[in-house]
């Protein structure tokens, strides 16, 4: 086996197997806590979207893994709904327009120009994580497995683009996965007993984003018995029927 090829299968090992961690502790916990829903929408959209680019390049180490690991994925998001309960349709929406638009970068302007892009999904389902970790009450939810496999994903990859050539490879993996450490640095920490770090740029964007829902949802939200709102989109009234 050659060293394009070592890398290359190897990186595709990983990816394939990369989200089973977390979806057995979810499974067997069911413990959401410090594991962040937008960034598995995320990368429900990057699974999609480097699959359709290893379509593009012709390498089913590229595919294989884009495609197992979107199942793995969307496991992930329908056990994530079905504990925030939110409904599924709304929690898949954001990764398919963003697989969408992903595609249609990679198609017009090239794999360069698609890696270079490429890095702020994947950057933002990093940061969306690391935000978890950091502010957190627990972190119990996630799987430190994952965290490891995702650093170990990202050094492969790297590693097979720089000896194939493929700039839109060597840029994304490259910036994921210094993220991808942050991640797993940090959890060592928490679990050390490092206290949650209040973000109060994000909390107050994060309330402003929830008032602004709240307001939305009012307008249009399915009512329940009696005239409540359905508890399906009001989460914090359902967890008490749990």
């Amino acid at each position: 086996m050659t060293p394009v090829e070592l890398f290359g299968w190897g990186a595709a090992l990983v990816g394939t197997v990369l989200g089973l961690p977390q979806v057995v502790r979810l499974v067997r916990t069911r413990d959401v806590a410090g594991v962040s829903l937008p960034a598995w929408q995320t990368i429900l959209g990057l699974n999609m979207a480097w699959m359709v680019h290893g379509f593009l390049i012709a390498k089913l180490n590229m595919i294989v893994p884009n495609v197992l690991g979107g199942l793995t994925t969307l496991t992930v998001l329908v056990l994530m709904a079905r504990e925030l309960h939110r409904p599924l349709p709304r929690v898949l929406l954001p990764g398919l327009v963003l697989a969408g638009v992903m595609i249609v970068v990679d198609l017009v302007l090239g794999t360069a120009f698609y890696g270079a892009f490429a890095v702020l999904p994947a950057a933002y389902a990093s940061i969306g994580q690391s935000i978890e970790l950091i502010r957190a009450p627990r972190v119990e939810g996630v799987s430190p497995v994952f965290l490891v496999m995702a650093v170990v994903n990202q050094a492969l990859w790297l590693g097979w683009g720089v000896l194939v050539g493929d700039a839109g490879t060597m840029i994304a993996a490259t910036a994921t996965g210094t993220l991808a450490l942050f991640n797993l640095v940090w959890w060592g920490l928490r679990t050390a007993g490092l206290r949650p770090l209040q973000l109060d740029a994000y909390s107050r964007l994060e309330a402003r984003l929830s008032r602004r829902s709240a307001v939305s949802a009012t307008e249009r939200t399915p009512v329940g018995l009696a005239g409540e709102p359905d508890p399906i989109d009001n989460p914090e009234a359902s967890s008490g029927l749990d």
